[in-house]
């Protein structure tokens, strides 16, 4: 990962924190993007000591196309281009589909579809000039499996794994990789505000998460991790 320029989005959250953190030593280039400029900030300077020239963030809302736009320019300024995208924002709603409203599913698609989306495109065209480029879509398993409460849920991951796929035909022509992660359970902040009760003992930790990433961005070159599947013992799917 020496000198690899990375954007890592949701870069706050559980997974995204740990993945930049254990990148920070790793000698990548990293540009930390998240809707909480505090957090951010308290972020960039606990991975700043070791790297104060090779960190960049960016408070990006990426429900706005425009938002994600300057958050792609100020990478390619910084550092002149683009090699990874680490796609770990999202938010959860587990609930009956009667329960939903239409608030919820606008929040669900806003987020973790069309954030998602807008941040690959504006990746992948960056990608594009320079005929390299991994785009890291951290998906989770309801994006595979259904799962009973989470209809707005799966149906926003359903629609990542849709476009990503299509995406992904379209541009390997240009050298560009994507890798989905379907990890399930990952005890992070994330469930915080799930009513649904769960053990969160039993869960995969973030580290498993970060590393099952890292793994996939280690691959030799000529190889495509296309999806990395990892779930908790006490609850699997098949």
């Amino acid at each position: 990962m020496q000198d690899k320029v990375v954007v890592v989005v949701g870069a706050t959250g559980g997974i995204g924190s740990t993945v930049v953190r254990k990148l920070a030593p790793m000698g990548a280039r990293l540009v930390l993007a998240s809707r909480d400029a505090d957090r951010l900030t308290a972020l960039a300077n606990q991975v700043a000591v070791s790297i104060p020239d090779r960190i960049l963030m960016v408070p990006t809302d990426i429900t706005q196309p425009q938002s994600v736009a300057a958050l792609m320019q100020a990478t390619l300024d910084a550092f002149g281009r683009l090699d990874v995208l680490v796609n770990a924002a999202g938010i959860g709603l587990l609930k009956p589909y009667n329960k939903v409203e239409a608030s919820d599913l606008d929040a669900m698609l806003d987020v973790n579809l069309k954030g998602s989306f807008y941040t690959c495109q504006a990746a992948a065209t960056a990608m594009k000039e320079q005929k390299s480029g991994h785009i890291c879509n951290v998906i989770g398993i309801l994006g595979k499996h259904p799962m009973a409460m989470a209809s707005a849920y799966c149906a926003s991951k359903y629609g990542v794994v849709g476009f990503s796929k299509c995406m992904a035909d379209e541009l390997k022509r240009f050298g560009i990789k994507f890798t989905l992660f379907y990890l399930g359970g990952v005890d992070t902040p994330f469930w915080d505000n799930i009513s649904l009760k769960v053990d969160r003992h039993k869960m995969l930790r973030p580290d498993t998460a970060a590393d099952a990433i890292l793994f996939a961005l280690a691959a030799d070159p000529q190889a495509v991790p296309l999806e990395v599947n990892i779930q908790p013992e006490s609850h699997l799917f098949f």
